[in-house]
């Protein structure tokens, strides 16, 4: 027996001092790039379609206290309990810009451990930042549509859990979803279709992919259910002209989404790459209630938690891909840096998809 090995110490590099050493570094990188995005969200101005509309109900709660208000109920009750505190509106936008950042954490974790991954949790975050700082969809969930923003993810959470068989995770993140907006039910409603096996939820998916592109869900609502149609058609977008009908440069972006991990397959890793091809169902169900009623008006809304979660998608391909430098750490770090800057941009300029 050869004993020359035995006792040997680990190379420094692999030394648990080390790893909790590059851990404990990369969660400051996060937490400094996520700062200085903060800081930049909460002193934009007026910028941004619906800012104005939630500083006037941030200024009547912070002047008056409770008022009647439309929004939904988790939203609501948060940002009455930020308006006692007397702070102002900057700081409130910086707020609820953590607590959506908070959604990210709870998504990116939930879809780490559903994916296996041997990557490390720090490295899928830093990159599922970066993918959604560079995606001018997140800058729309954040100084548009805020509410629904704060929803998406936690929509995707809660669809993962369904995935799973997870049926209390399910409730609960659907509950608190639908709190923060209440169009999140129309996504928790496709759930079922998750239960499918997987060729007949292709099957489900390119059957309302061409019902929609052909018009045929558009004349269905409105000689079925003419209410639900001249709702739809008359989304108050805050004054902004906005194109109706159908929208096939929609359809086709995100049809490419669905397709992408299918085609780059062959270079993630095993196992994950069966879970993340298996779990682009949740994308499809997503993308489901746009095939419905996606031809009114600020038809992108429905899109926002499918668009949203493609981020995570493009994360897990690259965090387990067998080309080295796409899952280097530090790559991945210094391109979350980058795409902290390009968000930036898109904030203080008011760029979104």
């Amino acid at each position: 027996m050869n004993t020359t090995t035995i006792n040997q110490p680990l190379p420094l590099s692999d030394s648990p001092t080390n790893t909790n050493a590059r851990v404990l570094l990369g969660l400051m990188l996060v937490a400094a790039v996520i700062a200085v995005v903060d800081y930049v969200v909460a002193t934009r101005g007026n910028i941004g379609t619906d800012t104005s509309v939630y500083a006037s109900f941030f200024q009547n709660l912070s002047q008056h206290g409770p008022v009647d208000s439309r929004f939904e109920p988790v939203f609501y009750y948060l940002s009455v309990a930020l308006a006692q505190t007397g702070m102002g509106f900057p700081a409130y936008e910086g707020v609820m810009f953590l607590v959506m950042t908070g959604t990210v954490l709870v998504a990116t974790r939930r879809y780490h451990d559903y994916l296996q991954s041997e990557s490390a949790y720090t490295t899928f975050l830093a990159a599922s930042l970066l993918f959604l700082f560079i995606s001018p969809t997140m800058s729309n969930a954040v100084i548009n549509v805020m509410r629904q923003g704060l929803a998406s993810l936690l929509v995707f959470t809660a669809l993962l859990a369904f995935y799973q068989r997870q049926w209390r995770a399910f409730f609960l993140w659907g509950l608190l979803a639908t709190g923060f907006h209440y169009s999140s039910v129309l996504y928790l409603l496709f759930a079922p279709v998750l239960l499918l096996k997987p060729r007949l939820q292709r099957w489900v998916g390119i059957a309302a992919f061409l019902a929609y592109c052909s018009g045929f869900t558009m004349v269905l609502v409105r000689a079925i259910l003419p209410s639900l149609y001249t709702t739809v058609m008359t989304m108050d977008g805050g004054g902004v002209d906005y194109k109706t009908g159908v929208r096939l440069d929609f359809a086709v972006f995100s049809l490419f989404w669905y397709l992408l991990p299918l085609a780059v397959a062959p270079l993630v890793h095993q196992p994950v790459r069966d879970r993340i091809n298996r779990g682009t169902a949740i994308y499809l169900v997503l993308m489901l209630p746009f095939f419905a009623v996606g031809w009114g008006n600020f038809s992108n809304r429905y899109l926002l938690p499918a668009w949203l979660s493609v981020s995570l998608i493009l994360a897990a391909i690259c965090c387990d891909n067998r080309f080295s430098p796409l899952r280097n750490p530090v790559v991945l770090r210094m391109g979350l840096v980058g795409a902290a800057g390009v968000f930036c941009y898109y904030v203080t300029h008011g760029v979104v998809l």
